[in-house]
């Protein structure tokens, strides 16, 4: 048999390792040949012969139908090639236990990571050391065939889905959450509506007992959960009138808020983040009753506890270190409008200082520019990379005329400095706030988000 690995990243380097030592399709590993291609364009795939292969794993970073002119909406993508498969789908097959499937533009990695804090407390709560175990995988960087041997069925497993997982899977899982869509990935995906649709898989492929959970306040959102079969729970819990929500009693209406207030991380988002995750707990424990869930002291207190804890993810509004009166935030796992947007929102109440920029792939910064002109707390913004240029532009109706608001920083050591200054101004009137949210990809500069918000980190604890 022969087998061909399209990528070799963190997920086709995993997919290697497992087939060899597992079969596929009962071919022994011995008998199966393993091909790896790395470092392509989608117009080298033609070249490869891959008619020649029984089976084609791509890995996230390949479109699963490079050539576009063959696809049409509503096309299942992979349908004309059935032997294309990828690790997301072979785990969906072949995963003993139920999935917590998560997608989302923005969130995914706190809410997955929260899902999974509130089942370990439950879980351990309810049945010590004999408990379920929960798996987190996916895109937040935990290859999933690497521990689909471990999983017993009565484990819990929460998976982090990008679009580019999504893109050709066709398998449903019992819990779906959906959290806000924004534009994003247009320079891989041919459109938005082609966005869309990848990340309407969560949705679509669902059965009337399975559930849904959605977020009710983002139009595209609720598109989707619209047309799915799944039982819906919108949130925002406290706010939405959504008919298909189940009320929750005064009672159990106070203890969310109890719950929401006790968490550490800031911004209104990642209370929603919290209350999605909550919901999906409470469909896999209570079979989607939330006043189920809360009525339980057990279970109140484990979730209570479990978010109390939760120090949220690296480079992800993570909170470095307070100088001189200002709080510095590394939020560098942004790399889309969308998420600067949020962060901005998170100190809408505290004067702020904005470290922003990053690699131009020719994406329409029109929103992004009239949102850093338009926020209130935005006191000084201080740019790098190659869209600075760009986005200092939103500063000013005469490009003649420079507004002191933006500043562009030829590095990020200089950009760091001139944060300080600026917020360190600011505190004299009120609380200030650094926060780095790029806004864009990290590529111009530094090797990935990690190796840029690591940097920014060190340079913020090295100051004095």
């Amino acid at each position: 048999m022969k087998l061909a690995i399209l990528g070799y990243g963190v997920e086709g380097k995993s997919v290697e390792k497992y087939f060899k030592t597992h079969p596929y399709d009962n071919v022994p590993p011995e008998d199966i040949e393993i091909k790896i291609f790395d470092d392509f364009k989608d117009e080298d795939i033609d070249g490869f012969e891959l008619e020649d292969y029984d089976v084609i794993f791509r890995t996230p970073s390949v479109r699963p139908h490079y050539d576009f002119k063959k696809y049409e909406k509503e096309t299942e993508y992979a349908a004309e090639k059935p032997h294309w498969t990828s690790a997301t789908k072979y785990f969906f097959a072949h995963c003993p236990a139920e999935i917590i499937s998560v997608t989302g533009t923005k969130g995914k990695g706190t809410t997955c990571s929260m899902i999974a804090a509130i089942l370990e407390n439950v879980n351990e709560k309810l049945y010590g050391k004999s408990a379920p175990k929960t798996y987190l995988v996916g895109n937040i960087g935990n290859p999933c065939l690497d521990v689909l041997d471990k999983i017993e069925p009565e484990d819990n497993v929460v998976f982090e889905l990008s679009s580019f997982q999504l893109w050709d899977l066709h398998i449903g899982s019992y819990i779906g959450v959906i959290l806000r869509i924004e534009p994003d990935h247009l320079n891989v995906h041919k459109d938005y509506e082609d966005y869309v649709y990848a990340k309407s898989a969560v949705s679509r492929y669902k059965e009337p007992t399975d559930h849904l959970i959605y977020f009710s306040e983002n139009e595209t959102t609720k598109g989707l959960a619209e047309k799915s079969k799944a039982k819906k729970h919108a949130y925002p819990l406290l706010q939405t009138k959504t008919d298909n929500t189940e009320k929750l009693s005064e009672k159990n209406e106070a203890k969310l808020k109890e719950i929401l207030d006790s968490l550490s991380l800031p911004g209104t988002h990642n209370q929603e983040n919290a209350e999605a995750a909550l919901l999906a707990v409470a469909a896999r424990i209570c079979n989607g009753s939330l006043n189920d869930f809360l009525e339980s002291d057990a279970l109140y207190e484990s979730a209570k506890s479990a978010l109390k804890n939760f120090k949220g993810l690296p480079h992800r509004l993570e909170f470095v270190r307070e100088l001189n009166g200002v709080k510095y935030y590394d939020d560098n796992f942004s790399s889309a409008f969308p998420a600067t947007d949020v962060a901005i929102a998170a100190f809408e109440e505290n004067p702020t200082v904005l470290i922003a920029g990053g690699k131009d792939r020719g994406l329409d910064l029109t929103n992004f520019k009239n949102r850093l002109k338009s926020a209130k707390n935005l006191k000084k913004i201080i740019l790098i990379g190659e869209i600075a240029k760009n986005l200092a532009s939103a500063g000013s109706s005469d490009s003649s005329t420079a507004n002191p608001k933006f500043e562009i920083a030829p590095n990020l050591e200089t950009a760091v400095k001139l944060a300080k200054t600026a917020a360190e101004a600011e505190f004299a009137k009120k609380s200030a706030i650094i926060v780095m949210s790029p806004g864009a990809a990290s590529f111009d500069m530094f090797e990935n988000f990690k190796d840029r918000g690591e940097k920014f980190q060190k340079i913020v604890k090295e100051l004095k």
